[in-house]
């Protein structure tokens, strides 16, 4: 019976070990944000993502682009939008020629309130990824680049 070859690079457990911290430590820092969020600002990570989007996109999404640029159903972002509009951040606007789509774009208000959000996110992050130096970050970075570009 013929052996089979082991391939170069990294065994399996390895891998799965690498996955398991990777998990870890996106949860570790998610889950910090998240607490950071709703101390600071009483707010939540996916309502920041919204208003991030919005902010992103300068004069505003379809509803089904913004739940396609976040990666989440329509039924996900649409409590989300109720809310916002509710507390004055957002906006819905009719698209003219097309009744069944929406227009979400940030009040002035929703756009400050963001502003002063992002700052302090920007700050967190810097804070959490402190200790790596930039050698670590720019290998880091290749490697999740990599990993990215993998297909099965």
């Amino acid at each position: 019976m013929q052996e089979l070859a082991t391939p170069p690079g990294a065994s399996g457990r390895q891998k799965l070990r690498f996955w398991l911290q990777l998990l870890k430590a996106t949860r570790h820092v998610e889950n910090e944000l998240r607490d950071r969020l709703r101390r600071e600002f009483h707010t939540t990570l996916p309502r920041f993502d919204v208003l991030a989007m919005l902010e992103k996109s300068g004069t505003g999404l379809k509803m089904s682009a913004l739940s396609s640029e976040l990666m989440v159903s329509n039924g996900n972002v649409t409590g989300i939008i109720d809310r916002l509009v509710k507390d004055g951040l957002v906006v819905r606007v009719p698209i003219r020629g097309d009744r069944r789509a929406t227009l979400v774009r940030l009040t002035p208000k929703g756009a400050a309130d963001f502003a002063a959000m992002a700052r302090a996110h920007r700050a967190w992050v810097d804070e959490l990824f402190a200790p790596l130096t930039e050698d670590e970050l720019h290998n880091s970075m290749k490697t999740l680049a990599k990993i990215r570009e993998l297909t099965v």
